[in-house]
């Protein structure tokens, strides 16, 4: 059945309360739905009504395409100067024997192990400490781009920025555009968790605050730049607070057209402040991709990072409005495999991450950073893919 088709059967059908059924007929007719709207949703949608919707914008927007990169992490550090509940990742300054500190030479070295390999990103980010400062960094990326000039620099996050900047005594504005010139290409989506101040100060009260982080977004997207967004749900949040936490990215997203993609997180529990609160279940992960493809309708992508919610769920959530689900990453982050999640060494080849996406009718498409098509690899036979793999007769042997 096509997606327009489900719409319409749900346009149809009888049972389908009044709220519901004006919420699809904004959802088919491409208007937008309200923070009421939203926060329905989140209450009594069903798991197939969302599907149906978000499937739907999906679709409007992208077809089948299904879009990945080829990139690596570098993690400077998980010692950090703030205390988040949530953090499996980081050390705190007193236990800073328990965690690493890179030096310069130590995460170039990570950059040239890259020689000769076709990646195209290099994502960056990590914990907070006064010796990654504003000539640290700056210093990086011009020595990232002197010797691989290609290489796409999406890096630090508005947590990181605010106390960099504030080390330097400077606007965001100035900061940004100092960035910038040293090379920055984009901004990842982290460090967002949830806007809403009654949250945030429960599970990240030290460290920049929503608005802030919306800022700092801001700024840079006034340089011309493009970044993504994140939301850390599954939590202590209700659904209040996540859709408080979509329409403050929606309203930005208005005023500056800067983001990319939104990425929602999974809370994990494994290791950290928060162990006491049970994880939210696939169905409620699902139901929460769809929903941020129905309300982002200004958002051009909805990613799912498949490091956090295990390849099998990466490919399900593909018929819940996310067509991007990241990229090779090769091993290099820890981030989410310390708090717990399956992926505990996560690293795709990319014909890998082709037949994840081939396997569920989609098309898979070879992105940068910035969304430019690379490679459509949905004809593409890769060398696994001649090698017979059934049965195979063996000699017959008499007596």
């Amino acid at each position: 059945m096509t997606t327009n088709r489900k719409i319409e059967t749900l346009l149809n059908d009888g049972k389908l309360k009044p709220a519901f059924r004006q919420i699809a007929e904004k959802v088919f007719n491409g208007e937008r739905i309200t923070k009421d709207d939203g926060l329905l949703l989140f209450q009594e949608g069903t798991l197939g009504y969302l599907g149906a919707l978000a499937n739907h914008v999906r679709e409007r927007l992208h077809g089948d395409d299904t879009f990945f990169n080829r990139n690596f992490h570098i993690e400077p550090t998980n010692v950090c100067v703030y205390d988040c509940k949530f953090c499996s990742y980081s050390r705190l300054l007193k236990k800073r024997g328990e965690g690493w500190e890179y030096t310069m030479d130590d995460m170039m070295a990570i950059v040239k192990q890259y020689d000769g390999q076709p990646v195209t990103e290099v994502h960056i980010v990590g914990g907070v400490l006064p010796q990654y400062d504003l000539a640290f960094y700056t210093e990086f990326f011009r020595k990232i781009k002197t010797h691989r000039p290609d290489l796409h620099i999406k890096a630090l996050t508005p947590v990181e920025y605010h106390y960099i900047f504030k080390k330097a005594k400077i606007g965001y504005a100035e900061g940004m555009k100092i960035m910038k010139d040293a090379g920055l290409d984009s901004i990842p989506g982290g460090g967002a968790e949830i806007f809403h101040p009654d949250i945030r100060q429960q599970i990240a009260g030290d460290k920049c605050t929503g608005e802030q982080w919306l800022q700092i977004h801001e700024a840079w997207h006034q340089l011309g730049g493009r970044s993504n967004a994140t939301m850390l749900y599954g939590h202590i949040e209700g659904y209040e607070h996540r859709i408080h936490h979509l329409e403050q990215l929606r309203l930005l997203q208005d005023r500056t057209g800067g983001f990319q993609t939104f990425i929602p997180l999974k809370f994990r529990n494994q290791d950290n402040q928060m162990s006491h609160l049970p994880e939210v279940s696939v169905i409620e992960d699902l139901r929460n991709y769809a929903i941020s493809r129905i309300y982002l309708d200004n958002f051009g992508h909805i990613k799912a990072y498949w490091p956090m919610i295990s390849r099998n769920i990466a490919q399900l959530s593909l018929a819940y409005g996310v067509d991007d689900i990241d990229g090779t990453i090769d091993d290099t982050t820890k981030i989410y495999s310390m708090a717990g999640s399956e992926e505990q060494n996560p690293a795709m080849s990319t014909p890998e991450l082709v037949n994840l996406i081939r396997q569920v009718n989609r098309r898979p498409i070879e992105r940068d950073t910035l969304y430019n098509v690379l490679k459509d690899y949905t004809n593409e036979v890769f060398e696994d893919d001649k090698q017979y793999k059934g049965y195979v007769a063996l000699p017959v042997v008499y007596q």
